[in-house]
């Protein structure tokens, strides 16, 4: 779809981009001619990601373990980024957390587990990189990866369907207000793609497939390819006029009103505690993989 060069010379950052979608992307990127940067928590996962990409691509992928909470270490990465190699041309916004539960069962640790990440991480990101596309006089592109909900809400995904709504009131406004620098913040709102890592928490006991596909106007998940080629077009060059836009990729789900996880309200009490149990799982494995 896109000529093998096309983001040549071009440097894009990926935040939560050693697992799932962000390494998808980030490998995107970097087998279509771009110096790709990554970051994340776990940094033997990000190595690891970035010596398989570049094994199977060539190019050139840096590693950066941060914790996206934690602004005074984002701004630090910024510039070291610039410091190593100029300004970048592009950021996704991708790094992300989410697991089901009922509101009334939420703690406030596991609200702000939610919210410090996808809210004010995507925030500082943004933040420090655009100050310093600002400063320095450079145009950019902002991509954040969003969900359906923004529109819609959804029940027990609160505080992802909140945070998400904050990121993309963010990119509608800063895509006015940074509008004259040359800066452009766009978004894609993703129905259910195959990533076993998000499923794990969302789809407990089931796949995302076997939940989303039969409820889809389409009849089917997303295919990868298809947010690859997305996610390309809104960093590539071409289309500077397009910007402060959210886009949805999900085969008309959330128009047909097949979205978010209404369908959890005949789960009894039961059905919760045995998801609770395997999302901790869940997270207990990740912890120890760290």
């Amino acid at each position: 779809m896109f000529r093998p060069d096309l983001l040549k010379g071009k440097r894009i950052l990926v935040t939560g981009g050693g697992t799932g979608l962000g390494r998808e992307l980030a490998a995107q990127y970097l087998g279509l001619g771009a110096t790709v940067h990554i970051c994340g928590r776990r940094k033997a996962v990000l190595e690891e990601t970035a010596a398989a990409l570049m094994a199977h691509h060539g190019g050139t992928v840096r590693i950066h373990a941060v914790d996206i909470r934690d602004a005074a270490a984002v701004d630090a990465m910024a510039q070291a980024i610039w410091d190593d190699g100029g300004p970048l041309d592009a950021l996704v916004n991708n790094a992300a957390g989410n697991f089901i539960s009922r509101t009334e069962d939420l703690s406030p640790r596991g609200f702000d587990a939610i919210a410090n990440i996808v809210l004010h991480g995507t925030f500082y990101v943004t933040q420090a990189v655009g100050k310093r596309w600002i400063a320095g006089g450079h145009k950019g592109s902002v991509v954040s990866i969003l969900v359906t909900w923004i529109w819609t809400g959804s029940p027990y995904v609160v505080p992802s369907a909140m945070a998400k709504a904050g990121v993309h009131v963010m990119t509608q406004s800063l895509a006015v207000e940074w509008a004259k620098y040359g800066i452009r913040l766009n978004a894609i709102a993703p129905g259910p793609f195959p990533v076993e890592s998000t499923g794990a928490r969302l789809n407990p006991g089931q796949t995302v497939a076997e939940r989303a596909a039969a409820k889809n106007p389409m009849g089917r998940i997303g295919r990868m390819q298809e947010l690859r080629n997305l996610a390309t077009f809104l960093v590539a060059d071409g289309c500077e006029w397009l910007t402060g836009q959210t886009i949805a990729l999900d085969g008309a789900a959330y128009l047909a009103g097949s979205g978010g996880f209404f369908d959890l309200r005949a789960w009894s009490d039961a059905d919760w505690q045995r998801a609770r149990e395997m999302i901790k799982a869940r997270n207990d494995q990740d912890r120890a993989g760290r």
